[in-house]
């Protein structure tokens, strides 16, 4: 199947289970064009398809609740419930039983993709290692969340260099045009339980963020709430594309989807953001410039890439930790060598760049109905 046929397909699967904005999944198409890193980030259901088959090695591997459409811009900041900056995996949109080992592939590839890009500076089989010795370590200690206060100054750093201008986060936010029409009873539900207070007036506006989650219903509530504005944002979600291309069974739209971004949540050795949730179909979060993905542009000039796909890898075995598998997992990496990750991130490139070229030549035919 090309990328093309695999594009058509997965969209209608999708819109059979929840309802598809069309111009924001044409955006999507349209971004994937640009270059291999959003086009990689836009298509784990392709990746779910591909890697199997590209990897097969790789994909023997033991299953853990993985994340998924895990990569470099997949990370960023929140607050605890002490209100200390934590650092850690973003979202878990995707997550699902998968190889352990897909998470790592797919952290290393994307480090690949933006070194080419010139957006870390690092060479390819140094980042690998660096993910390997990060995942390693993480295993053997049992995890540790990344609290910034104290510790990780290099993290530390990247984040506050994003907060230098908060208000043109929160000038973005409150120029998006009031939402005309009805939100879900769900969605407003969700929204109205993760805010200070009862009874608080707000707007309700559509956000157009991320890439692969492009198309899907977004909905953020806007408050003037003492002497500022708080956000809170409620995202659709629905079966991993994973279980799209595992040929397990599906359930049609009306039925319970089996999300797992709860459990991967709950199940981490991370310090929770008290501010997500998983409510009905709906993940809702605090939106603010502190809790929000970190994007590699926003990195200082001056980065320490090394110390940074470190950090990755630990913060993925903090997440596969939950899974209780730490004996297997460590025998099972022993077992694969040195160069694994590195070959199967190469082959991977490989076959991302052949599929964007191919997007590139025919993906603006596409037809979203």
């Amino acid at each position: 199947m090309d990328i093309i046929t695999a594009t058509q397909k997965f969209d209608a699967w999708l819109g059979e289970r929840i309802p598809i904005i069309k111009a924001d999944l044409e955006h999507k198409h349209a971004l994937m064009r640009d270059a291999p890193f959003p086009f990689m980030r836009a298509t784990f259901y392709r990746w779910a398809q591909t890697w199997p088959q590209v990897c097969p090695k790789a994909a023997a591997a033991p299953e853990v609740l993985a994340v998924g459409d895990l990569h470099v811009e997949n990370f960023g900041t929140w607050r605890d419930i002490e209100g200390r900056l934590v650092w850690g995996i973003n979202d878990f949109d995707e997550v699902y039983p998968m190889p352990y080992t897909c998470d790592l592939v797919r952290l290393a590839t994307s480090a690949y993709l933006a070194i080419a890009a010139e957006h870390l500076k690092i060479e390819p089989p140094e980042a690998s290692r660096s993910i390997l010795s990060g995942y390693r370590d993480g295993l053997k200690a049992g995890g540790r969340p990344f609290v910034l206060a104290e510790h990780h100054s290099e993290l530390r750093q990247s984040a506050v260099e994003r907060l230098k201008q908060p208000e043109l986060f929160w000038e973005k936010l409150k120029s998006l045009p009031t939402l005309q029409g009805k939100v879900p009873s769900s969605a407003i539900k969700g929204l109205r339980r993760m805010m200070p207070a009862r009874d608080l007036e707000y707007r309700v506006v559509h956000r157009v963020s991320g890439l692969g989650s492009l198309g899907r219903r977004r909905f953020v509530a806007l408050i003037d709430w003492h002497g500022g504005t708080i956000a809170r944002e409620a995202k659709e979600l629905t079966d991993s594309a994973w279980r799209w291309t595992s040929g397990r069974s599906v359930k049609p739209r009306g039925v319970k989807a089996r999300i797992y971004y709860q459990n991967a949540l709950d199940q981490s050795r991370r310090c929770p953001d008290p501010f997500v949730r998983l409510k009905a179909q709906w993940i809702v979060r605090r939106l603010a410039p502190d809790c929000s993905r970190i994007e590699l542009a926003s990195l200082p000039t001056k980065h320490d890439a090394n110390r940074l796909l470190y950090s990755m890898g630990w913060e993925t075995a903090n997440v596969h930790l939950g899974s209780g598998k730490a004996p297997l997992l460590g025998k099972d990496l022993t077992m694969r060598g040195p160069r694994w990750l590195h070959a199967a991130a190469e082959a991977m490139v490989d076959s991302i760049e052949n599929d964007w070229n191919e997007w590139r030549k025919h993906g603006e035919k596409l037809h979203v109905s």
